[in-house]
């Protein structure tokens, strides 16, 4: 008999929970089963686009669909310390390095490219501080030059691999075991001047602290899985299974966002909607638990 599963929905709280998040919630919900834990996480990180009333929206739609989770919920806000330690950590082995270009200048010089490489996010920093020596990157911090702090991607995927004895590999419970291959995300932020961590750093470092078992998320954030497959064995941190799951489209086919009003729970539950119809137009009811 396996052992229960530890889940958790982890919306960010800078708009309205639409359709496609109370999918994402029941889909977490329903394969901690019976037995499990469904944990609900703010992942507020990026205080310049939070609000309260998003938050306190979260909760009352998520109660209004039925669904419990544990308490105390976790806040990333309240976690800043420790992203800040797994950072150091990389810091410390020299993994990651200050790159001090304006997203301005990035573009610029992808342009300028005559084969700029494209990854699933778009154009990829084109690895202009990389090179840069201590000295250099000391003198721009000591003129207080604000920059990010990246992923030197190549040497941490050689790290990794080393300590690991082999090649990294993940597994995701609709496609299967999978070769990590974070390189086509390119050397990703991990911290900024605005935001003290980042949406891969800090997902790990929650991941592992509340014992996550398997990480349930939408299927446009399969690619991420490899980065943060490889940071957890940078961190030492315990590799838990994945299940991108589809997307809950408009009309037009588009995934929904935050701006599509129309199908934010909010808008359904004024229109009238009970929950059991908006569970409906999930679709989820027809799907096997997996």
């Amino acid at each position: 008999m396996s052992a229960p599963e530890v889940t958790r929905f982890a919306p960010s709280p800078s708009g309205y929970l639409h359709l496609g998040h109370a999918y994402s919630a029941l889909f977490a919900a329903r394969q901690a089963g019976q037995g499990g834990r469904f944990l609900l996480r703010i992942e507020d990180i990026d205080g310049g686009r939070a609000r309260p009333e998003f938050e306190a929206a979260i909760f009352e739609d998520l109660a209004w669909l039925g669904l419990a989770w544990e308490t105390p919920v976790r806040r990333q806000s309240d976690w800043m310390a420790a992203y800040a330690e797994a950072l150091a950590d990389l810091e410390a082995r020299d993994l990651v390095y200050p790159c001090f270009c304006t997203r301005k200048e990035i573009a610029a010089e992808i342009s300028r490219a005559s084969a700029a490489p494209h990854g699933p996010a778009g154009d990829l920093y084109p690895g202009t501080c990389r090179g840069l020596s201590p000295a250099e990157r000391q003198d721009r911090k000591a003129r207080g030059t604000l920059y990010a702090l990246r992923l030197d991607m190549e040497r941490a995927l050689a790290e990794a691999v080393a300590d690991h004895g082999a090649p990294l590999t993940w597994h995701d419970r609709a496609r299967g075991s999978q070769a990590c291959d974070p390189r086509p995300q390119g050397d990703v932020v991990l911290a900024r001047k605005d935001i003290a961590t980042s949406y891969h750093l800090s997902v790990v470092v929650d991941d592992a602290a509340q014992g996550v078992t398997l990480v349930t998320r939408g299927a446009d954030l399969f690619e991420a899985s490899h980065v943060h497959r490889l940071l957890q064995q940078l961190l030492g941190l315990p590799v838990p299974d994945y299940h991108h799951h589809r997307l809950i489209a408009d009309d037009k086919g588009e995934r929904l966002a935050k701006r599509s009003d129309a199908l934010a729970i909010r808008a359904l539950r004024a229109a009238g909607r009970s929950p059991a119809e908006v569970i409906a137009m999930t679709g989820i009811a027809e799907e096997a638990v997996s």
